[in-house]
This record gives structure tokens, sequence and C-alpha cells, in this order.
């Protein structure tokens, strides 16, 4: 098995930017993922010099960029929101080359198994739009896997057609939602660039709840085995989205991580 690329989510900590980074750092990180969708990262926000600023603030603190997070909320299956989100998803692209970095990734919403759902019609060519702008800059725009089952992702991303739309695999959005963590890996092998580091458990009414990492369903040894197997060699970055400790707990899932 390969040694492992551990990141971790800027907005686990709750710090802010620049305090979560030198965390990441002091905790032994080899590099981090970040939105860019609102405050001091949205495109807008990030003249010219701030963009070069930044990039050397990172090398600075000896870590590298695995990815931005361009996450807006909206998914891109809805004809009226993609009339901004497209454009938007263009500029993190843009942002994503200057900060040095080639990966973005997003949700692009909940897909419905039937390929002939306005859904679909809707988000095959603004998913397509947004991919070929991002290969065509050397980016890879990463769609987050978890809402539906990876077999159903794998088609959408087939229709898509663009070397350009790429995979952002959490196993713990898989289990939660009561999807094959481990032989969803398989399935989308072609198309993984980045992961998630979470697990979770699928409670008894159908609902998700995160745990920490080795705490819930996903099955680490075997999830990494296929990683490995797949030919994966990118990040695992830790996302904590809840608990009281969240500094503790990434900590703690590094920690977990360099065990294997």
């Amino acid at each position: 098995m390969c040694a492992w690329k551990i990141g971790v989510m800027i907005e686990s900590f709750r710090l802010g930017t620049r305090a979560g980074i030198r965390k990441a750092a002091e905790l032994g990180a080899d590099g981090f993922q970040i939105y860019c969708t609102s405050g001091d990262m949205e495109p807008g926000a990030m003249s010219t010099e701030k963009r070069l600023e930044f990039a050397d603030f990172v090398r600075d603190e000896g870590l590298v960029i695995s990815a931005l997070c361009g996450d807006l909320g909206k998914g891109l299956l809805d004809a009226e929101a993609n009339t901004w989100v497209v454009p938007k998803c263009k500029e993190f692209v843009d942002l994503a080359v200057d900060l040095g970095t080639r990966i973005i990734t997003t949700h692009v919403g909940t897909l419905p198994e039937n390929e002939h759902d306005r859904k679909w019609r809707v988000g095959v060519p603004a998913v397509r739009e947004i991919a070929d702008y991002a290969v065509g800059r050397g980016v890879s725009f990463a769609s987050e896997t978890g809402g539906e089952a990876p077999e159903v992702l794998r088609r959408f991303l087939e229709r898509v057609g663009s070397p350009g739309m790429k995979v952002n695999y959490d196993p713990a959005n898989l289990v939660m939602n009561g999807f094959d963590h481990l032989g969803g890996v398989e399935i989308l092998a072609d198309y993984v660039v980045h992961t998630h580091a979470k697990d979770g458990v699928r409670l008894d009414d159908g609902t998700g709840k995160e745990v920490p990492l080795g705490e819930g369903g996903v099955d680490f040894p075997k999830y990494l085995d296929a990683l490995d197997a797949a030919g994966f060699k990118g990040f695992l970055t830790i996302e904590r989205e809840v608990g009281d400790d969240p500094v503790s707990d990434v900590a703690a899932a590094v920690e977990f991580l360099r065990q294997f």
C-alpha cells in the first residue's frame, strides 16, 4: 500500500483561513482543501496580488492546496440557478490555476436514477460546459459522491463525456445514504482525483450521522486497499463537519490515517 497524502478541510477547524492553515501544518498534514465560495477566498475578493501572496503563504507553511471547494449549495440541476452558478464555477477554475491547484470539488446535486428526468437534461450540458472549460485550463471539476448510488453517478459522468469531469470520493456520504462505499471505488475508479476522509453511520430511521474516523461504517483498511488497487495517488482530505472539539478530532484523524 502507498504512503497516503493527508489533507484537511480548513473549515473543519473553525479557526479562520490563515489560522486554520497554520494548524494544518502544525498537525503534520501534507496539504489542505478550502472553500472559495465566499469571504476572503471568493474570486472577487482575491486580486492578482492577493492570489500571489496567498500562494506564497501556503508554500511558506510547507503545504499544498489539494483542492478548492466550489460548492455553492445550489447544485447544477436547476436551469434558473445555472445562469449564475455556471459562470461562478468558471471563476473558481481560474482561481485554482492562479493558486497552483488543479482540482475543484462540488456537489452537482442529487441525481435521479431516470436519465430522462429533467434534472439530467439540465445538468448534463451545464456540467459539460464547466468541465470542458476546466480541462482547457488543466483543472479537474470533481463531483462529490453520496447523493446517489455510484452506478448512477458513473452513468451521469459518461453522459457528460468531458475529460475535465472527475469525482471527489467521500465514503462516509455513501455509508450515511445506504450505498456501497467499497464497491463504489471500482465503479468510479476512472474518475476519482480527490477524496474526503470522513466517517459516518446510517441510523435506523434512514438518516445519517457523521462520527470521528474509525468509529463509523467506513471500513478504512478495505477502503484504502480499494483506492490503492484503483491506482489512486491523491489526497485523503479530512473533513469534520460536526463535533464540539474539531481541532482535537482532526488531530486524531491525522494520527488514525498515518497508521495505514
